[in-house]
């Protein structure tokens, strides 16, 4: 998926009961630095911070498995395995 002004963002939430939530957003901050910033804020708060339909949702990351977002940012930390695919 291409970096374009406006494109869709998105994340899927799979939780720990094998659910999962996907959700659409608007491009959240406005270069990378920032939004590297934002990342590291949201890991050490330990909950994933909501404003969708008009309602403020709050998950703690104890009850996600693991969370999926698109597109992937440009600038990841170093020790990310880049390239990977899923199989089986």
């Amino acid at each position: 998926m291409s970096e374009k002004s406006g494109e869709k963002r998105g994340i899927v939430i799979h939780f720990m009961d094998g659910s999962t939530k996907t959700l659409e957003f608007p491009k959240q901050a406005p270069d990378d630095q920032t939004q590297a910033h934002r990342l590291k804020e949201a890991l050490e708060a330990r909950s994933l911070v909501i404003e969708a339909e008009g309602a403020l949702v709050v998950i703690p990351f104890d009850n996600i498995k693991y969370l999926q977002a698109y597109p992937s940012p440009a600038k990841l930390p170093e020790f990310t395995i880049r390239g990977a695919s899923f199989k089986g």
